[in-house]
């Protein structure tokens, strides 16, 4: 992809601004940064689903859904409120591991909520078949805590905690409809001084059917003596940020709607984070459901008035903002680097990079990051019993749609195995529906197939658009995203000269989650040994 005067205009500001920190690897798909002491919005064009963000002194954390991906409830730093970097997942596998272990798609991990007490760090999430869990650390870029029940039960999502003045502890949290029965209501029960278990039952102060169908996602604070729950109410493409408040933590809540799409091209804002600075500044995270891209992150300017928050730009003064498209940046002392999310890979770490994600809790064995020779092997992994599409695969190896338009290329060399035939790994673009460029080892030898899949989800079949037989496994494999998520494959053999194959494709999201793209490699049988696919590089521009 060609870079854009804005990208240059950037890293001639990066180059000249910061001399003194080290060589970082900034996007070139999307960067929020102007360079000129604004922002653009979206801050993160990627899929950080149901964002939140608390400050520790003069750094910045944001967790986000991340449903059956693993692993889960990433950790985000910031400086400025504006670059963002992925340094860590607090969950490396979910509980219980049995059912997570084979794809999950849209269960797990549902809106959590990052908070700073005491010197610690805690996330809480709700598992809408299992309860509301509780991760804590001392350290968010180190390790984190088991998962720990804290309330048992069907269908309780999206909780957060509030420690209150007098010692006491609450949890805020909302119900899905799927499985509780109900929906549009919003409970705070209270917990131990730990914040480990419920020792109250719940209660319901809010009823949302009347003005706020739908409202979830509930985030918990207090200011001048007032109770304030933020919650995004009217539904995810199309709804509207509530806020409630009370002088009583049981209520009754009054309402208001601070953020609404109004004459603006973002649908349905919110479901976020208030965030004030040192400098006592506000502001509002929250997300925009961009389909096939997933829920991408903004960040609005907040004001108070009259014990409201106002967020956006508020043109007709009626308490109720809408989203600013870009905005001077924050108010922060210091210099700090542009960075980004992790994109490319040239796999010469000891581990996996962070952008990568499976699609269930991982057998130890289907991955191999050899850093001493700078590559990733695949394993081949038996197809599950019941296989019908690659839907049914855990092993699909993803990392997130970085923007709405970018090119990714994966360098690889297949090394199946000879006594199996059928065999095959490839590159992938994920969602309900797929297509991939898939590499397989025939009677006759390799075979690199354009293919797709509609309603994987619904058990759809997979359709083969053009075929080309190889005399190699060593390929570049492209896939090239456009505006509106059209997909257009093709491959080389040198890394010059890219062939197109087949047709091209339009993304769609998966179960809650955006589009991804990435790898697998699979075998059709089940044996004593398969092969690998070797991955060089997975390059994201």
């Amino acid at each position: 992809m060609k870079h854009t005067k804005l990208h240059i205009a950037l890293f001639l500001f990066i180059s000249t601004t910061f001399p003194l920190f080290p060589q970082v690897n900034i996007s070139r798909a999307w960067v929020a940064d102007r360079g000129d002491g604004t922002y653009r919005n979206p801050i993160l064009y990627a899929d950080y689903s149901d964002p939140d963000v608390c400050r520790a002194g003069e750094d910045y954390w944001m967790t986000a859904s991340s449903f059956n991906c693993i692993p889960g409830l990433p950790i985000l730093h910031s400086k400025d409120m504006v670059s963002w970097k992925l340094v860590n997942h607090a969950i490396d596998r979910l509980p219980p591991d049995v059912h997570f272990s084979s794809p999950q798609h849209g269960n797990g991990v549902w809106a959590p909520s990052i908070r700073y007490h005491d010197n610690m760090f805690y996330i809480y999430y709700g598992d809408p078949d299992f309860g509301i869990f509780m991760v804590k650390s001392d350290d968010p870029a180190g390790e984190w805590s088991e998962p720990q029940l804290v309330k048992a039960g069907k269908g309780l999502i999206d909780p957060c905690p509030l420690w209150d003045e007098d010692g006491k502890v609450y949890l805020v949290y909302a119900y899905a409809g799927s499985r509780a029965g109900i929906k549009s209501v919003l409970n705070i029960a209270e917990m131990n001084a730990e914040g480990t278990n419920t020792i109250t039952p719940g209660r319901i102060i809010y009823d949302g059917h009347a003005l706020d169908p739908t409202i979830e996602g509930p985030k918990f604070y207090k200011r001048n003596d007032w109770y304030y729950i933020f919650a995004p109410a009217g539904g995810v493409a199309t709804g509207w940020q509530t806020i409630l408040r009370s002088r009583n933590i049981y209520g009754p809540y009054e309402r208001h709607v601070s953020l609404a799409q109004g004459s603006s091209d973002v649908n349905g804002p919110h479901q976020g984070a208030w965030v004030s600075t040192p400098a006592g500044e506000d502001w509002f995270y929250h997300f925009q459901d961009v389909g096939a891209l997933g829920r991408i992150v903004h960040l609005q300017p907040m004001k108070w008035m009259n014990d409201w928050p106002v967020m956006g730009i508020d043109a007709d003064g009626d308490g109720c903002g809408e989203p600013v498209p870009h905005w001077k940046k924050p108010a922060i002392a210091g210099n700090h680097p542009v960075v980004t999310p992790q994109e490319s890979d040239h796999f010469d770490g000891a581990t996996l990079g962070l952008q990568w994600q499976w699609h269930a809790n991982p057998g130890e064995w289907w991955s191999y990051s050899d850093s001493a020779t700078g590559t990733l092997s695949l394993y081949s992994v038996p197809l599950p019993a019941d296989y019908q599409n690659l839907w049914d695969l855990p092993n699909l190896l993803l990392q997130k749609f970085p923007a709405n338009r970018f090119t990714a290329t994966a360098k690889l060399t297949f090394l199946p195995s000879d006594a199996i035939i059928g065999e095959r790994t490839g590159l992938v673009v994920m969602g309900m529906d797929y297509a991939m460029l898939s590499l397989e080892k025939t009677a006759e030898g390799f075979s690199l197939s354009q293919i797709s899949c509609k309603d994987a989800d619904k058990e759809g079949e997979e359709m083969i658009h053009a075929t080309v037989p190889l005399s190699t496994g060593a390929l570049y494999l492209r896939v090239e995203v456009e505006p509106d998520a059209v997909c257009r494959f093709s491959y080389s053999t040198d890394g010059k000269k890219f062939i197109p194959l087949g047709q091209s494709f339009t993304a769609r999201e998966g179960k809650w989650i955006g589009a991804k793209t990435g790898l697998f490699c699979s075998r059709p049988v089940s044996n004593n040994d398969g092969g690998r696919v070797v991955l060089d590089s997975f390059i994201v521009e």
